[in-house]
């Protein structure tokens, strides 16, 4: 009987464990102790992409590793998409009580970062922005104004309706923009087939909306930036950065050279080195 009620126990606690976990828009996992660091992806990418950067960081710091809904094996969730993402990730450091989190996040994953910073009485240390931006939409639309960004357009409807080859093909050309270096250019385009169709079609819809440039002037915690200079230059990627974070005081940059928009694989060694130098510092 005593070994019966120590199952049902146990049981219990897996279900409840279960339960909470579904409460959030994301999947999560932590690994190591010391100061806890959100690693946030970027768009269509799992926790995967940060799996070199926490083999390395969790001997010293509680790594909270995270992939969104609809992406990897994380269910999809109803729209909108982001808002509910963000709203998540605050009650997350909120339940779990984090005291001084840094955060680190990637694309996506960065402007995350930036929009959490811009609530107030935020309880996070500081911010990692790895090739992310306030206003991603302001970059890519010609006269942009983010109350046009909707979900019913032509092209919406074109990337629903896309067949299997299409996509695959669009992933492949996507990859081979946002890497130099060829070893991951296969795992970025299975996380893009992978992806919840609508979380990839309408998500993409509400970071192309979302523009913090104005709210950048809320954040009062540092901010360290690491850019990519590929395909551009560092001088382009210089004005590009100068102009969207003209509204924020206190940012440091670092620019990663010969690198695309992932760092981490394009620059490893730079990109380990730079991080742990800011997070000492």
């Amino acid at each position: 009987m005593k070994n019966f009620r120590n199952s049902i126990l146990a049981l219990t606690v897996l279900v409840s464990s279960f339960v909470c976990s579904q409460d959030y828009p994301f999947q999560v996992s932590v690994k190591g102790e010391g100061q806890p660091i959100l690693f946030l992806p970027g768009f269509a990418c799992t926790a995967e992409v940060w799996e070199d950067t926490v083999e390395i960081l969790s001997k010293n710091y509680e790594c909270h590793i995270f992939t969104f809904a609809g992406f990897g094996n994380a269910p999809s969730i109803e729209l909108p998409w982001l808002p509910k993402i963000k709203s998540g990730l605050s009650q997350y450091v909120k339940d779990k009580a984090l005291k001084n989190p840094i955060i680190i996040g990637h694309s996506l994953g960065g402007t995350l970062a930036l929009w959490l910073a811009t609530e107030p009485n935020i309880p996070f240390e500081q911010i990692i922005v790895v090739d992310g931006l306030p206003a991603a939409g302001a970059l890519m639309i010609p006269n942009y104004n983010s109350h046009d960004i909707v979900y019913d357009t032509p092209y919406n409807k074109q990337m629903i309706e896309m067949d299997a080859e299409g996509l695959k093909f669009m992933a492949q050309q996507m990859a081979q923009g946002m890497m130099i270096t060829d070893d991951r250019k296969e795992l970025v385009t299975n996380w893009v087939l992978q992806a919840d169709r609508e979380t990839y079609v309408y998500g993409y819809t509400d970071l192309l909306k979302l523009d913090l440039r104005e709210d950048l002037s809320k954040i009062s915690i540092p901010v360290t930036i690491l850019a990519a200079t590929h395909p551009y230059g560092k001088d382009m990627a210089k004005f590009t950065y100068d102009s969207q974070f003209e509204k924020l005081s206190n940012y440091t940059i670092h620019f990663a050279e010969n690198s695309a928009h992932f760092i981490m694989y394009d620059q490893p060694e730079w990109f380990m080195k730079t991080l742990t130098n800011t997070l000492q510092n």
